[in-house]
């Protein structure tokens, strides 16, 4: 399928199906005249991608591991599997970190809230 059906299929951008490709992340076949031709399997593998992203997950770190997921062997699979799930732990800890921080400070923006509408009354 041209990039336009493979972006409706797919719900992803005709400009990020490109962006994918230029990160290496994709590598749609090519039609004579040079439009690109997208089969089921780019397809299902953008999916992956586009819901490692909304995951919060890096193009680097999606190009590094991505091959050892999703091209069917079991070479190498365990540790591409471990290494996968040291970075994504690692990204969630972060993750967490910064959300701790944030509700620190929420709590301090309604501490002082509280403390500035209670001197105006």
């Amino acid at each position: 399928m041209k990039i336009g059906e493979a972006s409706k299929f797919s719900g992803v951008s005709a400009r990020s199906l490109r962006h994918y490709e230029d990160e290496g992340l994709i590598v749609p076949g090519r039609f004579s005249n040079g439009f690109r031709d997208y089969c089921q399997s780019t397809i299902d593998r953008v999916l992956v991608i586009r819901s490692l992203l909304e995951s919060g997950l890096s193009v680097r770190l999606i190009r590094e591991i991505l091959p050892g997921l999703t091209d069917g062997s079991d070479t190498g699979t365990e540790l591409v599997c471990a290494e996968f799930l040291h970075e994504v732990q690692g990204y969630r800890d972060r993750l967490a970190a910064r959300i701790a921080l944030l509700s620190d400070q929420q709590a301090a923006l309604d501490a002082y809230l509280r403390e500035a509408r209670g001197t105006d009354r």
